[in-house]
């Protein structure tokens, strides 16, 4: 199944032009918004260990697929140790975002979403023109499998990006 997004305009081309105020698409109604308290210390992100996931031990298995399902249920995202990615993979990649991000707004652009596509540069989900925005834009590139890879963006990459998206897993 595809999944299709709407393009939207990118914030940094919105900020480009002088703000009195946020525009309205991106400003979520108060009951949507989080409530966040100096008082009360702030919810620890979840964190799921896949090595306990992999493991044989349904006494350790158990209860970090609990973990899991409530992370993914309650948080919608989570932070996943263990996991056997390199650290120099993650610093390559962490270091081709910031590349990427301190380009030009003209550069990045070259890396535009196409129509009905949530790959590349922008927005993705928009899923109608009613929606809320999340006031950021992202790079959003699908890796694997290697037959869901975009050809097109290939070239276009950044080169720390180029190198692990062209990896073969």
């Amino acid at each position: 199944m595809e999944i299709k997004s709407l393009i939207v305009p990118s914030v940094q081309e919105i900020v480009k032009e002088p703000l009195t105020r946020v525009p309205e698409r991106y400003v979520r109604p108060h009951h949507d918004r989080p409530i966040l308290s100096t008082i009360t210390p702030l919810p620890q992100l979840p964190v799921i260990d896949l090595s306990i996931l992999m493991s044989q031990d349904l006494n350790l298995k158990g209860p970090e697929l609990h973990k899991l399902h409530s992370a993914c249920k309650e948080w919608g995202f989570f932070q996943l140790i263990n996991h056997g990615v390199s650290t120099s993979l993650v610093e390559n990649v962490k270091m081709g975002a910031k590349e990427f991000y301190n380009l030009p707004i003209e550069e990045k652009m070259k890396f535009s979403q196409k129509e009905g596509d949530v790959e590349g540069y922008g927005q993705a989900f928009v899923m109608s023109e009613e929606q809320k925005l999340d006031w950021a834009d992202m790079f959003f590139l699908v890796t694997l499998p290697p037959h869901k890879r975009k050809p097109h963006l290939f070239p276009k990459l950044p080169l720390p990006f180029r190198e692990e998206y062209n990896r073969k897993p």
